[in-house]
């Protein structure tokens, strides 16, 4: 169940931050309410996995395939170009990920 708490987490937080470039600023109510609620709701969701999960790797993991999801929603939806020094560093932080989650994060 805390897996499954961390990954509704993640998913909250990628379609909140990929709102954040549809709220121009802020001036745009709907996103901009958008980019709050799902905020709140990773963090919330975030707040139940930690009960069962260590802090090391639930976070790492929310952050890390947060990252990496975005960075492809901005460039599958929003037509923002990645070279390789911006994929490599994709690969970096699911390599840090993987690392942390070795043994478990003990």
């Amino acid at each position: 169940m805390p897996y499954l708490l961390l990954a509704l987490a993640i998913a909250s937080e990628i379609c909140a931050t990929s709102c954040l470039k549809l709220t121009e600023g802020y001036t745009r109510l709907l996103p901009t309410v958008a980019v709050a609620v799902g905020y709140v709701v990773s963090f919330v969701l975030l707040g139940r996995a930690l009960k069962n999960l260590p802090v090391s790797v639930a976070y790492a993991v929310w952050s890390g395939v947060g990252t990496a999801a975005v960075a492809a929603v901005g460039a599958v939806a929003f037509g923002e170009s990645l070279g390789w020094p911006q994929w490599l560093g994709v690969a970096l932080v699911i390599a840090g990920v993987v690392l942390l989650n070795v043994n478990g994060g003990h």
